[in-house]
């Protein structure tokens, strides 16, 4: 288990019964005193960038589920920090955020491409001394974030290749049932 702090991977117990959060993995963005902040990464939404954004109708990027909080809200992942100013740099060459503005048009002149950048919609939130309880609860199985998973070419193969990597027990973990009632 890693320390707690921007630029890991929270990857969802295999039980966890959350259906916000179910066999989810979480990049965390912000880690504070007062709270967190992440998106979830192999979650998709059924609409593209263009139909969510006016001016970018002929985009076809994907939108992912970023989570339950502000689900009116619109937020990015990118590799691009020479051509989009203001992001932070969250792990070695993934950057969150910048110039909303200035990523539209990017798009507009095809100079931002799909494998740049990843588009949430809403973001997954915890209050003060939320994440450290459920940690504690055992909800969550953390790891270093790695590119490869963060903009995984195969969004339903994230949660397990993120285990699967861990190797030992957790790798074991991708083949439990999602209710063991039910096995």
């Amino acid at each position: 288990m890693v320390q707690v702090q921007s630029g890991i991977l929270l990857i969802s117990d295999p039980f966890l019964k959350d259906p916000n959060f179910l066999r989810t993995v979480v990049l965390l963005c912000e880690h504070q005193t007062e709270g967190s902040l992440g998106f979830i990464l192999n979650r998709l939404f059924p609409q593209t960038i263009g139909d969510l954004i006016s001016g970018l109708e002929e985009c076809n990027f994907p939108v992912y589920y970023g989570g339950p909080v502000q689900k009116d809200t619109i937020h990015f992942l990118h590799k691009r920090p020479d051509l989009i100013e203001e992001g932070i740099e969250i792990i070695d060459g993934i950057y969150w955020g910048g110039d909303f503005g200035e990523v539209v048009e990017l798009i507009k002149e095809k100079k931002l491409l799909q494998n740049d950048i990843r588009f949430f919609l809403g973001y997954s939130g915890w209050g003060e001394q939320q994440l450290e309880n459920e940690l504690k609860e055992k909800s969550w199985i953390t790891r270093e974030a790695m590119r490869k998973l963060v903009f995984h070419k195969n969004t339903d193969a994230i949660w397990k290749d993120a285990l699967i990597d861990l190797g030992g027990e957790y790798s074991q973990m991708t083949n439990y049932p999602i209710d063991p009632q039910l096995n």
